[in-house]
């Protein structure tokens, strides 16, 4: 593998983490407002489940491709497409909006479009990370993530909150465009190293269409551990099937009230950016493995918390201490991924791993709503079948089917962390694959 020839350190990375930043609060924004006037609309949590599992489906498709397009062509082109059609797909919600056009499944469109783009975006700047930084800044550089996406959960929702009122949906999409900007200028500016040698041999030599296409799963396959980390990530179908009615659980149980949307998702974010900083001065254990499974372990627990509560002020410290241990878990774990798979390969191992995760992820999306709406609200209703078993620790009523659906599926989520240190194949994740040693020539 021979790299364009640049050095590695923080700084080139940390231009263009500014700029994604800066990006991801504007998009935030946007979410958090487009959820509130979904749910002012409809009044359902299938709608809300539906956005995303729309968002979730083109991922899908794409990652049976998307790895040997990112290994193939330049990442910082990649990227930089991502930002501008996801800029234009809010341009497009705003013209509906200003002209009273926008409807749900427009919504639905939309979350198709930016979630196929983010996706490639988000692919090529996984898969630079290693080519720009050096392995023992890899924790940090997954520190340093967490930080962006929570420290945009902290900024996003309050300021959303604070300002849908005011400015109204338009002047949220008008800031995300701006934020949008920002990345675009960043991507422009800064050198990301290309695999130089990948390129030509590409270029030289026609390899067989399927040995491309399965390169990343037989990646994965002769690698057992790397198999067993990707069969743990799966487990998040179980929470995917209660994330997607988290919002709507925590409008119908506060009366709709926005400021409590705003404030119980900005101690979410709170928790993770201190948690990110915490990680990015310590570097995170020296058996990341614990730091993934104990990490998620809390994680999950305190979300479990979060909807056996029905206090705001309970809601707020369950998700500010579930945020707190946020970055411990994805810090270790995107650091195994990066020092496991050679650079040359992320592309394609990370979207077969992506592929693998997308079978099961849009099914709890869309099974969610559904889910509240059909089963767990009615059942928790005053009289519902429920009721005699849960009705003390949920209580009945609006909201309350969500809080258990949201609380059982996030608890096994917490088994499964547990339990899986009963498997050496995952436990021992870091004794049976060696590093990487990349090449910065």
């Amino acid at each position: 593998m021979t790299l364009e020839q640049q050095p590695k350190s923080l700084r080139t990375f940390t231009v263009i983490w500014l700029g994604q930043t800066a990006s991801l609060i504007g998009s935030n924004m946007t979410s958090f407002a487009l959820t509130i006037w979904a749910w002012q609309q409809t009044g359902e949590a299938t709608p809300l489940s539906l956005i995303a599992f729309f968002t979730e489906v083109p991922i899908l498709i794409a990652s049976i491709f998307a790895g040997v397009f990112v290994d193939r062509y330049n990442r910082k082109f990649i990227m930089i497409g991502g930002d501008t059609v996801a800029a234009l797909s809010t341009v497009i919600v705003l013209i509906l909006f200003f002209t009273n056009q926008l409807a749900i499944r427009h919504l639905y469109v939309i979350g198709a479009i930016n979630g196929l783009f983010g996706y490639f975006h988000g692919l090529a700047f996984s898969a630079s990370q290693a080519l720009l930084v050096s392995q023992q800044h890899y924790v940090r550089v997954g520190a340093m993530g967490s930080i962006r996406t929570f420290g945009s959960g902290v900024i996003a929702p309050a300021l959303a909150g604070v300002l849908y009122p005011i400015v109204g949906l338009i002047g949220i999409l008008l800031i995300d465009i701006a934020t949008f900007a920002i990345a675009v200028s960043t991507l422009w500016i800064v050198q990301i190293p290309q695999l130089q040698r990948e390129i030509e041999n590409h270029e030289s030599k026609v390899e067989g269409v399927w040995q491309e296409l399965t390169f990343g799963f037989r990646y994965l396959w002769q690698r057992p551990s790397l198999m067993a980390l990707q069969l743990f990530s799966l487990s998040f179908i179980f929470f995917d099937t209660a994330s997607a009615v988290g919002e709507p659980m925590i409008l119908a149980r506060s009366n709709n009230n926005t400021a409590v949307l705003g404030m119980v998702g900005g101690a979410m974010g709170l928790g993770g950016l201190i948690g990110g900083i915490l990680m990015m001065l310590w570097g995170g254990p020296k058996r990341r493995i614990h730091g993934l499974l104990i990490g998620r372990a809390f994680v999950f627990g305190f979300e479990t918390m979060l909807g056996i509560w029905r206090s705001p002020s309970l809601w707020i410290g369950a998700n500010f201490c579930a945020g707190l241990f946020k970055p411990l878990a994805n810090s270790c774990e995107e650091a195994i991924w990066l020092s496991k798979v050679e650079p040359a390969s992320q592309g394609r191992v990370f979207a077969a791993s992506s592929l693998l995760t997308g079978l099961v992820v849009p099914l709890g999306l869309l099974i969610s709503g559904p889910l509240a709406d059909r089963f767990f609200e009615p059942a928790m209703q005053p009289g519902g079948m429920l009721v005699p078993i849960f009705g003390n620790i949920f209580g009945t009523g609006t909201g309350s089917g969500m809080a258990l659906q949201f609380a059982l599926f996030s608890f096994i989520v917490v088994l499964i962390c547990l339990g899986s240190y009963a498997f050496p194949v995952l436990r021992d994740a870091e004794d049976r694959l060696p590093d990487h040693q990349a090449s910065t020539n």
